[in-house]
């Protein structure tokens, strides 16, 4: 007879009391995980988070109240599980899991890991490593009513990077406050400034400078004390964007000076964030005005959509649309408030304007109002019952792991409508490694296209080794029959080589670099394919399938939405049909019966299968069969759903 511990067979129980799991990420769906774990039997618990609470965070990461803001996350979690359950024994970490302190041997102490991310980076990071440590781990994600749970076990499934991914549409909430780098964080930052001087305002969307950035100060009591200056005992006190635009009479050159001078003055002052990105240049309206080009294209002379407008140009549009859109409000009477739509002209002039002027400020390329509107309309919201959901997915897969049941262990995916039998929750079995998988393959490889006349040795470390391939301290060696390292990790070395092209050490068509990352465990062969016809502003290339790159679409594929990750990114409900298949990191499957993995020959022909983006935390890709065509039916009566893209938890 089997002996039971509460509903766990006993030896389950005795495991759960003895084992020892590693969480990586205290936020939203880091909340509901830890909370799950101790109240299923969980004793030894470590907790890593590099960041600090924020004011946004209180309606969903349920461990933090008012008076935590500006702590660490993880730290306040452990505390707050400890008041109803003292009995765990938690390990908290204010820190980066990608800090090289948490190596291999790091890793090989737990039984198991758990995602709980909201950024790509350090997902390939944790896969990795617990690829290199040969331990199981359960990513996650969530985007709005979108999630997924699935395993990850060296040898026996897929890898987090097997699949392609798009480009990452979600981001951390101080990227896009503090250190814009791509056109779609100033996008994003542009529509949050609409809300909060005229629609409803969201704490979610704030846009001023972040003062607990954690990367500002990585002191956590200095983080705290600058984050709770004026907000002690909780009693947060924060002047209202919209009030204080209201007291100016929204004058657009007030609020010009205010978003895009002083602001960015202030950005100046936190110099930690600069040492190693180039410092925003802030814009001064006289001084605009009065070095103004007559030639400037002016907001009388006609926009067209594919127009790009120079800094001038910006400037009278962003004042003409701040003095229409101060008029739809008074004419709304008091207390009025203005809801954004990418048709309104309007509104939509305002997000081109304020956005390309961040751009520019953060020395970026600007973009079209055709290329704003394709990109501003998609923001979703992190939603706590969501994560909840999924964080106890989390747990049942863990279950079975930790009962030597692995090959019982599916992936999950939680979809928005129910399927025709009214089923939400949607398992299908794991697939196994890709033989292509540049990181889980015997021996990892990638071609890449580039122009070794152009490009430099800082350039391949930091834009393709590290950003493109997830690496963290690369060491470079040419295979040229003498060795010649052209990067090492150790601090010193090989700075001299940075600003050199490859060209300089004999690199051309055809060389091979062999790469090395140590802390990951992790060696990739780089084949250097030469070309001079790259598109403009284009580096480099990925030969073949890139997880920047969506996989060929196939004849018969129905169009696909995105999803992304929460806290910070984007994603379309899987009952939509009008997103671009390139920004899918998810899959979504309207099945509500077990279906095999894309690597099936038999399932490969009585579907069409289709990816998404993964959500709140989950980037999570793997392809999935899709039988069921109800969902995207559904998604014709439900046009809001366009207006749904960047989530940020």
């Amino acid at each position: 007879m089997v002996q039971l511990v509460g509903s766990l067979r006993k030896e389950l129980s005795d495991t759960l009391s003895t084992c020892k799991v590693l969480v990586v990420g205290a936020g939203g769906i880091g909340c509901e995980l830890l909370k799950n774990l101790v109240l299923t039997g969980f004793k030894h618990i470590e907790v890593i988070d590099l960041d600090t609470i924020d004011v946004s965070n209180l309606n969903r990461q349920f461990l933090f109240q008012k008076k935590h803001v500006g702590k660490s996350k993880a730290q306040v979690a452990k505390e707050s599980v400890l008041q109803f359950c003292p009995t765990v024994n938690i390990t908290a970490y204010h820190d980066s899991i990608m800090n090289p302190e948490y190596n291999v041997e790091f890793f090989r102490k737990f039984m198991l890991v758990m995602n709980a991310l909201d950024n790509r980076a350090a997902r390939n990071h944790v896969n990795r490593m617990c690829l290199a440590a040969d331990i199981p781990l359960i990513e996650s994600g969530t985007a709005g009513y979108l999630g997924q749970v699935t395993v990850i076990k060296k040898g026996m499934t897929e890898c987090y990077e097997c699949q392609p991914k798009p480009t990452q549409k979600t981001f951390p909430g101080c990227t896009i406050r503090n250190t814009p780098s791509e056109p779609i964080h100033c996008i994003v930052w542009a529509k949050y400034l609409f809300n909060q001087l005229f629609g409803e305002e969201d704490a979610d969307q704030e846009v001023s400078p972040d003062t607990a950035d954690p990367e500002a100060a990585w002191n956590p009591e200095d983080t705290a004390a600058r984050a709770t200056a004026s907000e002690k005992d909780g009693d947060i006190k924060r002047v209202s964007t919209k009030e204080w635009a209201r007291s100016t009479g929204y004058d657009a050159v007030k609020l010009f000076n205010k978003l895009f001078k002083d602001d960015i003055m202030y950005l100046l002052t936190m110099d930690k964030l600069w040492k190693t990105r180039k410092a925003p240049t802030p814009l001064e309206w006289q001084q605009l005005e009065n070095s103004a080009c007559p030639q400037e294209v002016s907001v009388g002379s006609g926009l067209k959509d594919q127009q790009v407008l120079g800094v001038w140009g910006l400037c009278q549009l962003f004042h003409h649309s701040v003095e229409t859109l101060r008029s739809q409000l008074k004419e709304k009477g008091e207390g009025a408030e203005l809801v954004w739509d990418k048709d309104d002209p309007p509104a939509m002039d305002f997000v081109t304007a304020a956005a390309n002027l961040r751009m520019h400020i953060f020395s970026m390329n600007t973009k079209s109002r055709f290329d704003v509107k394709s990109m501003a309309g998609n923001i979703i919201p992190a939603i706590a019952t969501t994560n909840a959901v999924i964080a106890g997915l989390i747990v049942l897969e863990g279950l079975k792991i930790l009962s030597g049941e692995l090959e019982s262990c599916r992936t999950i995916f939680l979809n928005k409508c129910p399927s025709l039998r009214k089923k939400l929750l949607v398992p299908c079995i794991l697939d196994p490694p890709s033989a292509n998988c540049y990181v889980c393959a015997s021996k990892p490889e990638v071609t890449v296209k580039l122009d070794v006349h152009k490009t430099t040795v800082l350039s391949l470390q930091d834009r393709i080794l590290k950003e493109r391939f997830g690496m963290v301290a690369p060491d470079v060696q040419i295979e040229d029959g003498k060795g010649t390292i052209l990067i090492s990790s150790e601090e010193g070395e090989t700075e001299t080589n940075n600003s050199k092209f490859l060209a300089d050490f004999g690199i051309r068509n055809g060389s091979r670099l062999q790469v090395d990352d140590f802390l990951q465990d992790y060696t990739l062969l780089v084949n250097v394919l030469h070309t001079e016809e790259l598109e403009k502003d284009v580096e480099f290339e990925v030969v073949g399938e890139a997880p920047d790159k969506a996989p060929p679409p196939q004849t018969n594929q129905e169009e696909v939405n995105s999803i992304t990750n929460g806290n910070k990114d984007s994603a379309q409900p899987s009952t939509s049909s009008k997103a671009p298949a390139e920004d899918n990191d998810v899959m979504i499957v309207d099945s509500d019966d077990e279906e095999e993995g894309a690597s099936s020959s038999t399932a490969a022909t009585s579907g069409t299968k289709r990816k998404h983006p993964d959500a709140e935390t989950g980037e999570t890709s793997t392809k999935r069969l899709r039988t069921d065509q109800s969902s995207a039916a559904a998604a014709d009566d439900d046009d809001d759903d366009d207006d749904d893209i960047i989530a940020l938890d």
